[in-house]
């Protein structure tokens, strides 16, 4: 295995130091207990924004930090739920006085530590709300999860929900745009060759020249089958034939599309895949409104790429514009 690290059990710590020494103008860092969040500090007055998981997804979490997105983000250990004590912490740090709400991918760790969090929260008198993140259309139930996991879809719930939670909407406000998106977006991946994480020292799973496991998660898990490899356009045909056989008719609909690497993906083939994946919602009658391709919520060095779709109306789109200032999504600013 080789590995640009020093030490599988310190990896974290150190990639979360060099990220917040390249951008201390977006960027702070606690070490004790580990966390990220937004340079400055809370903002009063503001309902503040918290997500969090095992690392290994970069830049997901910690790259969606800053203005118009999320106020503090809690890394794990590699595919590892962090605890409930340096969530607790984020969230004080995030807390500006107009309540905190948690962004949390539907995996079965997350799920009950940012539970116990927002429990302690609340006992100091915090007010926590949660919203969860289940877009994947691959599964019903895992080993992994009690229903769908959260995937790609958890950067646009980040996107929409820290736009709003920016230009003042209160809490409840903003939880309900952040339980619309939630609902609204589904995702489907596929995976080339699996991760390998560094600890283990080799791929979670193993594949033959001509397969590709179809369904797959963003922590090294199989998938829901495995297929014969085939072209960009037939992969894409694929993915988005399982998405929109559980989002319904898109036709007369506006929508975002966005194409995301799984961590060792080329911008190159996440490129023709995104052609692939409009022409073919076109076809079905819908409109690409919105777009966004590139590698934002990864499976460390995963090849494969997974689709997501979600029908837009004026509100989201204005959402989805709305000036974000942070490592890995800039705009308007």
């Amino acid at each position: 295995m080789k590995k640009l690290i020093n030490d599988p059990g310190d990896v974290v710590t150190q990639s979360v130091a060099g990220l917040v020494a390249a951008h201390g103008d977006i960027l702070t860092a606690s070490t004790d207990p580990l966390f990220v969040s937004r340079a400055g500090g809370a903002v009063s007055g503001k309902v503040g924004l918290v997500s969090g998981g095992g690392s290994g997804h970069e830049p997901l979490h910690a790259g969606f930090v800053g203005v118009g997105m999320l106020d503090a983000a809690v890394p794990g250990a590699v595919f590892t739920s962090p605890s409930p004590e340096p969530i607790l912490a984020a969230m004080q740090a995030a807390d500006g006085g107009a309540g905190v709400i948690q962004i949390v991918k539907n995996y079965t760790g997350d799920v009950l530590n940012f539970e116990v969090a927002a429990e302690l929260g609340e006992a100091e008198g915090m007010t926590v709300r949660s919203v969860l993140v289940a877009d994947d259309v691959a599964v019903e139930d895992s080993t992994w999860t009690a229903g769908r996991r959260g995937v790609a879809g958890t950067l646009v719930v980040e996107k929409i929900a820290g736009a709003a939670a920016e230009r003042g909407d209160d809490l409840d406000a903003v939880v309900a745009v952040a339980e619309r998106t939630a609902a609204a977006v589904r995702t489907m991946g596929i995976a080339l060759h699996a991760p390998t994480v560094p600890a283990a020292g080799r791929p979670s799973f193993d594949l033959e020249d001509d397969e590709v496991e179809l369904g797959i998660g963003i922590h090294g898990e199989p998938g829901r089958r495995r297929v014969t490899a085939a072209s960009a356009d037939e992969t894409a045909a694929l993915l988005l034939e399982a998405v929109l056989a559980d989002l319904g008719d898109v036709s007369g609909r506006e929508v975002l599309l966005l194409v995301n690497g799984m961590g060792a993906t080329p911008a190159l083939e996440l490129y023709v895949v995104y052609g692939a994946a409009r022409r073919l919602l076109e076809e079905r009658g819908a409109t690409v409104v919105r777009s966004l391709v590139g590698s934002y919520v990864t499976s460390l060095d995963m090849a494969g790429a997974s689709i997501s779709v979600m029908p837009l109306d004026e509100e989201l789109i204005t959402l989805w514009d709305a000036p974000s200032h942070t490592v890995a999504l800039r705009q308007g600013m």
